[in-house]
């Protein structure tokens, strides 16, 4: 079972959220075959506890914003992995060295990509 367009547009929201805030290595995931009840999973790192921190707020404050509610949030205290669960998008976003140490694009790694498309930046 492919990801639906509703997921899509769920990690493009949340991707465009966390790249405002300075997310970096976005990684979207097609998790549905093996997880029947999550979709995809979007990866991003932040590069500190306290841009991890602001990456998963603004996360969730846009996906809010655009109808799709949290509904569990785990590791936001230690912001080194906060897991938003939004049902059919699981978004983790990493400390760079817990992304490296915990491996998830390794343990994923059979599961189609989903493209993520950033906003063009002014520069």
């Amino acid at each position: 079972m492919a990801v639906t367009e509703q997921t899509r547009e769920l990690v493009q929201v949340a991707a465009a959220a966390a790249d405002s805030k300075g997310g970096e290595d976005f990684v979207a995931l097609d998790v549905s075959e093996p997880l029947p009840l999550v979709d995809a999973f979007l990866l991003v790192s932040g590069r500190s506890e306290r841009n991890v921190a602001a990456i998963a707020d603004e996360i969730e404050d846009k996906m809010l914003e655009n109808g799709f509610k949290r509904l569990r949030r785990e590791g936001r205290d230690q912001a080194r992995w906060v897991l938003l669960d939004f049902g059919d998008l699981v978004v983790h976003v990493f400390h760079e060295e817990e992304r490296t140490f915990y491996g998830l694009e390794r343990l994923w790694k059979d599961c189609p990509v989903i493209p993520v498309e950033l906003p063009a930046r002014a520069d």
